[in-house]
């Protein structure tokens, strides 16, 4: 069964291609040759203000620059985000974006007497990979991929988002042609299974 993917690139670095992009790429080239319908967003090619306070992020419009951005959100059935893991977190122009376009009103309603409010994004799957310096399997025992973990369950569960899943990729700063083809040959097949 074919899909509706959105791709979201967040590696904040738009002067050169880097390991996040290659990652992307295949996953791409594994989507399309499946048939599913595939859009990509570039984070580091949009121009938006940080929101500063609570205010901000219920009452004013989203800037004209996200919209589409938006719109892709809610098309997708299936949206994968790409990042390089910095200070053990995703970078601010990842956080930056997903406050501006997972507002009140699109991306979750609030409901007098639920706390927890109703969920925008349900019927839609996604998958997080994360590149970092660190051997993933540090960060996931030692570190406990705290940072992913937040994003899944406080961010993308929150709205509705699941099953979330994730692809953890270490040590790229020494990582050899052949490990790197390797995860190129995977990122291919999650992209042709859509998942």
């Amino acid at each position: 069964m074919t899909q509706r993917i959105l791709i979201l690139q967040g590696h904040p670095d738009a002067s050169e291609a880097h390991l996040c992009h290659a990652l992307a790429d295949h996953y791409c080239e594994g989507a399309y040759a499946h048939g599913n319908e595939v859009r990509l967003i570039d984070l580091a090619s949009l121009e938006f203000p940080l929101l500063r306070s609570q205010k901000e992020w219920k009452t004013t419009p989203l800037p004209a620059s996200l919209k589409e951005a938006q719109e892709a959100i809610g098309w997708c059935q299936h949206l994968v985000l790409f990042f390089p893991l910095w200070l053990g977190d995703m970078p601010a122009l990842v956080k930056a974006f997903l406050e501006q376009v997972l507002r009140p009103g699109f991306a979750f309603e609030y409901v007098e007497g639920n706390p927890l409010g109703r969920k925008g994004l349900t019927g839609r799957s996604a998958r997080i990979v994360v590149t970092m310096g660190m051997p993933a399997v540090i960060y996931r025992h030692l570190y406990r991929a705290h940072s992913v973990k937040s994003l899944e369950r406080n961010i993308l569960g929150f709205v509705g988002l699941s099953p979330v899943r994730e692809t953890l990729i270490g040590g790229v700063e020494v990582m050899s042609d052949h490990k790197r083809n390797a995860w190129f040959r995977k990122l291919h097949e999650l992209g042709a299974e859509a998942k």
